[in-house]
């Protein structure tokens, strides 16, 4: 009870009281080690330089952080489905974990605008904020524990933001989609990787969809198979709205 009181004490004479306040505010609780949530907010583009040529940024936690809300969700939805395969607990995972999904839920905490970043190239830093969200779960890891971890997730996020019914009636095979409409217009569809970007398990690969030989959309994501989906389901709402 001394703790809890003295607590937020330490915190208002803090430096650092305005993260102290934004993750309070963004997720119920207050960091233990702020300094892991400061590392979790910092972008390589604007990484610190410790020791000869040696830079530090959210990298490391963001790939800690993505194997948490891997293992986390899985959880979960094994015991919230436990007669459903794993063909369809894997496509539910995609759609809570996915880099566009998580870009939305940084953007729908606030998150994107604690991130410190070089923001004099933003078009180059896309995923930064499901990067960031990543890391951010790395850090509360570390700081609190595998169950405090899961509590956040589960309460402050999946159960907050995710209907578990809609998304399981989502349909995220947009390619399948776009490969059904093309044989029944009888078009010419093709996928065509334009460009990768960043390097090891960092790279991105850029994706571009033709119809007859023309590029209607393009999408990005960690994989070809995922930017493929990303293209495939901007040219769908595209026809869509089309031939609304």
């Amino acid at each position: 009870m001394i703790f809890q009181f003295l607590l937020p004490i330490r915190i208002f004479f803090s430096s650092d009281k305005n993260l102290y306040l934004a993750i309070r505010n963004m997720l119920g609780f207050y960091p233990g080690n702020i300094h892991l949530y400061k590392l979790a907010l910092l972008h390589r583009s604007a990484g610190l330089e410790i020791h000869n040529g040696i830079r530090v940024n959210n990298e490391r936690l963001e790939f800690l952080g993505d194997a948490i809300l891997d293992a986390i969700t899985a959880d979960y939805l094994f015991k919230t489905y436990p007669t459903k395969d794993e063909g369809f607990l894997t496509e539910m995972r995609s759609k809570i974990v996915s880099r566009a999904q998580l870009n939305k839920l940084s953007l729908k905490l606030g998150l994107d605008k604690l991130v410190r970043l070089d923001t004099n190239s933003p078009n180059q830093y896309r995923s930064f904020k499901g990067d960031a969200f990543e890391a951010l779960f790395g850090a509360i890891y570390i700081d609190k524990g595998y169950n405090f971890t899961r509590n956040i997730l589960l309460d402050r996020v999946v159960k907050h933001y995710f209907d578990m019914d809609d998304l399981a009636a989502q349909e995220m095979n947009f390619k399948s989609r776009m490969i059904e409409w093309g044989q029944k217009e009888k078009k010419q569809l093709e996928f065509k990787v334009l460009e990768e970007i960043g390097n090891g398990y960092k790279k991105q690969y850029i994706v571009g969809i033709f119809v007859d030989g023309s590029q209607v959309a393009k999408g990005q994501d960690y994989s070809i198979k995922g930017a493929e989906q990303n293209a495939s389901e901007k040219a769908w709402n595209s026809i869509s709205c089309n031939n609304a």
